[in-house]
């Protein structure tokens, strides 16, 4: 009967549990679909301003106040690190934090080991696996920009970095995030942030236009790089908030799935092990029904 008794408590642990991951399951689905909405009206207009950009950019180095445009000597980096606040979305966290100690151990091993490497955490969890792990210096953890997202809220985040870049704290930053596909797939993209890189802000579907520059081409780019580079940062960060829900509702899914097989096998053994135990107290009655008649 402990068994019994045990396996029953599990049970009803586990539908508990199912109760719970599918509730999050729907909720999470309900958030998608406004984060969907959100990338999907913001990729156009962002590609947009990537190709007039790229179509006008042609001598930025030279534009007075282009400062965002300049290359120098890679001796200080930044690497801005997009992960979520909370966890139970599968890999969607883990992958953005191993693929930075890929590019630590890697491309920037030599930098990071002279203590020129920073990490710019965008959300809780990748601020807490760098301070555990202790694999590099952590500028600063960026938490409540999740609390309420929008290109007001990126911006200010976003100049910061801008200002340290063009003020020469840092030489390049790269930006590491996960794109969304699907609710199914988010794969992890690294890009360069700063400075400007030509072939970056070309498309591919850009082609050289005649444009009539009001009032003059120099003023059009130094007031159009900073929104660009803002906006790309903000797209970021909204390609990364859908797939942080759509990573959460596959993974509800499928723990909801789980649950709902063990909860299956788990009654079934429980049928079994009471039907075999009512067997064996029927067995114990008519033996000892037996023996009295004997």
């Amino acid at each position: 009967m402990a068994n019994l008794k045990e396996t029953r408590s599990r049970i009803v642990s586990i539908k508990s549990t199912m109760q719970i991951t599918s509730a999050m399951k729907m909720v999470s689905a309900a958030k998608l679909k406004r984060a969907q909405d959100a990338i999907t009206q913001m990729r156009p207009y962002a590609e947009k301003l990537q190709e007039i950009l790229s179509n006008v950019s042609d001598g930025a180095d030279d534009i007075e106040g282009s400062a965002f445009s300049k290359f120098r000597p890679v001796k200080k980096v930044l690497i801005i690190a997009v992960t979520s606040n909370r966890g139970l979305c599968g890999g969607f966290n883990s992958s953005i934090s191993k693929h930075i100690v890929t590019l630590l151990k890697g491309e920037y091993a030599e930098l990071n080991a002279a203590g020129n490497v920073e990490v710019l955490a965008i959300g809780k969890k990748a601020g807490d696996f760098f301070k555990t792990k202790n694999v590099t210096k952590i500028a600063a953890i960026k938490t409540d920009i999740w609390n309420a997202l929008n290109f007001q809220n990126s911006s200010v985040i976003a100049e910061e970095i801008m200002s340290d870049f063009a003020a020469g704290k840092y030489d390049e930053v790269k930006l590491v995030y996960n794109t969304f596909k699907n609710a199914a797939t988010q794969t992890v993209k690294t890009e360069s942030f700063l400075p400007i890189q030509p072939s970056a802000l070309n498309t591919g579907n850009a082609s050289n236009k005649d444009y009539i520059f009001e009032p003059n081409k120099e003023e059009i780019i130094v007031n159009l790089i900073p929104k660009a580079l803002k906006t790309q940062f903000y797209k970021a960060l909204l390609d990364s908030m859908a797939g942080e829900h759509g990573a959460r509702m596959t993974s509800m899914h499928k723990a909801t799935d789980n649950a709902k097989q063990m909860a299956k096998d788990l009654t079934l053994q429980y049928n079994k092990a009471r039907q075999a135990a009512i067997t064996n107290e029927i067995l114990e009655i008519v033996g000892g029904a037996e023996a009295l008649n004997n």
